[in-house]
């Protein structure tokens, strides 16, 4: 008998080319795909919630495959997680409908892109920030972002996009949270453009410097201009923190990784 099982996935980015299979570059989707058919003898394929890019790091991918294996989902997190190099872990795994689509059933999206101030090198925190060497106006940049808030056309933050498709996307919430010498720009929508999570904290970065205002970024939103936000942060400040759904995940046949370790061998 066939099962879904949906996981969710921690990684770090570094040194992949992103989430989705690629021919001749690793892949977070390779590296799971390789675990599974370890674990279960078997070859799946893996669908995830989103196609984060090269270098972007994730704490809550949401991604499903179908297997006939009987391994209840405690082992199945252990025995994966057995598998997986250190740059990718399982946080937990549940039996879900055969109906389950990681992608088209979202609620939305949360990323968020670190911003670290400082004039001199943070070697521990250099693959998961983007250091500016001046301090940053938070309260500007959060005034900012309040704009983005609603169903817009966001073309002006997008990267390139296959002709036709859609500018539009709904953003819940846009905030800047400051933590020490940290910031973090947290949005969360329905969907993301290509690098518009990027271009959008770019863009907020050059308000919190002094660089562009408020009124400047919100003509510069409202444009219709595609990729008017030039400036493309790095991928290394972005993770996608979690992926939001209706139902999910279930409350009852859940596990996370603490549950259970697994040994080769064991059924």
């Amino acid at each position: 008998m066939t099962r879904r099982i949906a996981l969710v996935i921690e990684y770090d980015g570094t040194g992949y080319a992103g989430f989705q299979r690629q021919a001749d570059a690793p892949s977070i989707q390779e590296e799971l795909e390789n675990a599974i058919q370890s674990l279960t003898a078997v070859r799946a394929t893996i669908r995830g919630a989103g196609r984060t890019d090269a270098g972007v790091h994730a704490l809550g991918q949401v991604a499903a495959f179908d297997t006939q294996s009987i391994l209840p989902v405690e082992r199945i997190a252990a025995g994966l997680n057995h598998y997986l190099g250190e740059q990718i872990a399982v946080r937990a795994a549940y039996d879900v409908a055969p109906s389950f689509d990681p992608r088209r059933h979202a609620k939305s999206r949360v990323y968020r892109y670190r911003l670290l101030e400082g004039r001199a090198p943070f070697p521990l925190r250099r693959n998961v920030t983007y250091r500016v060497t001046r301090r940053l106006d938070a309260d500007l940049m959060r005034l900012a972002a309040m704009d983005l808030v609603g169903q817009h056309d966001f073309r002006a933050f997008s990267g390139p996009q296959p002709q036709g498709r859609s500018f539009t996307r709904r953003m819940i919430r846009a905030d800047v949270v400051r933590n020490d010498d940290e910031l973090a720009v947290e949005l969360e929508a329905n969907a993301f453009l290509p690098q518009q999570v990027r271009r959008t904290a770019g863009a907020l970065v050059d308000v919190g410097l002094g660089r562009m205002t408020v009124s400047a970024f919100r003509q510069m939103m409202e444009s219709g201009a595609q990729g008017a936000a030039e400036t493309v942060l790095p991928a290394r400040g972005l993770t996608l923190q979690e992926v939001r759904y209706a139902g999910f995940p279930p409350e009852s046949h859940a596990t996370t990784t603490h549950d259970e370790t697994y040994e080769p061998g064991s059924p």
